[in-house]
């Protein structure tokens, strides 16, 4: 990390912490950030749901939720990004304050419950970027007084698919009420059913991805792997923030809201691990969940997945984070004697069943 993003990381940590948020991407959309460019090596180019990456490391969705930092976040080093969640409408979200740090925890709780400025204002935004090599994906939501979730998903995706590279289904965000039920098998089959044909309408049918949560018994990881494979996708994404408190310390740890950073890194885990082995290599799986290191993105890769996406740790150490991942990434699996990242998927799954 540098002195001047050190500073600004200081800076940023004594504001409020949505009001820091949002100053974040003022700031990438200045250009004021100093950008990696493209991390690559024979060995962490790889392939995910048919989509060319520089790198297995990715964004994960939520913190550009309105597509309004697509280009400066596609220059960081990151192999893919993901932005949203948009809904068909716009949104508010919650009442704030819903963002809070926990720093002693190197952790965030957050309750913003889908606030975004909706599927046509994002769609267009989308629409106007310039394609380049790092794929850009959407997260899909549901408007939390809709008719018919399964409905909005599909909406959003028939309004935003011909602009992303791919796009995730995400009925694991806490912040939503009565959004988790739809991971059942019966809910879930008709709403992948739903997003599917809306996708086979894209004159350009794009990746589908299911973003699971990390509060699943096994049995319900088991019925989401069998709807999962039997619904066509092109793969899960494991996992979203937890409504565990186990061990926190930190002064905001009782807040409601979906934690995640470095407390969520063993149950998403082994909530990947148990997938990889349930889908059996059919399904690519992207782990999400606790990333800080390269030591933590390899051991996701090692536990089944194919990539890894990260967010909550940029608070605490910034964008360099990413080139230092994937450099970190890319020794240890020279070390290990893997000639690509795809060889080591998988490797040490049983370690966490």
């Amino acid at each position: 990390m540098t002195l001047y993003e050190r500073l600004g990381l200081r800076a940023l940590h004594l504001m409020d912490p949505e009001a820091a948020h949002g100053a974040s991407l003022l700031v990438l959309r200045a250009g004021l950030v100093p950008m990696a460019g493209q991390v690559t090596s024979p060995r962490l180019g790889c392939m995910l749901a048919g989509m060319p990456l520089s790198n297995p490391i990715g964004l994960a969705a939520g913190y550009d939720k309105n597509a309004m930092a697509v280009a400066p976040l596609s220059r960081a080093g990151f192999g893919f990004i993901e932005v949203g969640a948009a809904t068909p409408r716009p949104q508010d979200g919650n009442e704030k304050p819903r963002l809070f740090r926990l720093r002693e925890d190197r952790a965030v709780i957050n309750r913003f419950g889908f606030n975004n400025e909706g599927a046509d204002a994002i769609g267009a935004r989308l629409a106007r970027r310039a394609r380049g090599a790092v794929p850009v994906g959407l997260n899909l939501g549901a408007n939390k007084d809709s008719a018919s979730r399964a409905a909005d998903f599909a909406a959003v995706l028939a309004i935003c698919g011909a602009y992303v590279d791919f796009a995730t289904v995400n009925v694991s965000s806490p912040n939503t009420e009565k959004l988790r039920d739809l991971q059942g098998p019966a809910a879930l089959t008709a709403l992948l059913a739903q997003v599917m044909q809306a996708r086979v309408e894209l004159a350009r049918p794009i990746p589908i991805f299911l973003k699971i949560a990390p509060d699943l018994n096994n049995d319900e990881v088991a019925q989401i792997a069998e709807v999962a494979l039997g619904a066509g996708i092109q793969g899960i994404i494991a996992s979203n923030t937890t409504l565990s408190r186990d061990g926190l310390t930190s002064l905001y740890k009782d807040q409601a809201g979906g934690l995640s950073g470095v407390p969520l890194f063993e149950k998403s885990t082994r909530v990947l691990a148990l997938l990889s082995k349930l889908t059996g290599g059919k399904l690519p799986l992207i782990g999400v969940g606790g990333i800080s290191n390269a030591e933590q993105a390899y051991a996701k890769i090692r536990a089944g997945a194919s990539a890894v996406q990260l967010y909550s740790a940029l608070v605490y150490h910034g964008l360099s984070l990413v080139p230092q991942i994937a450099h970190g990434l890319d020794v240890l699996l020279a070390r290990d004697g893997f000639s690509n990242v795809a060889d080591a998927v998988g490797t040490a799954r049983g370690e966490w069943l």
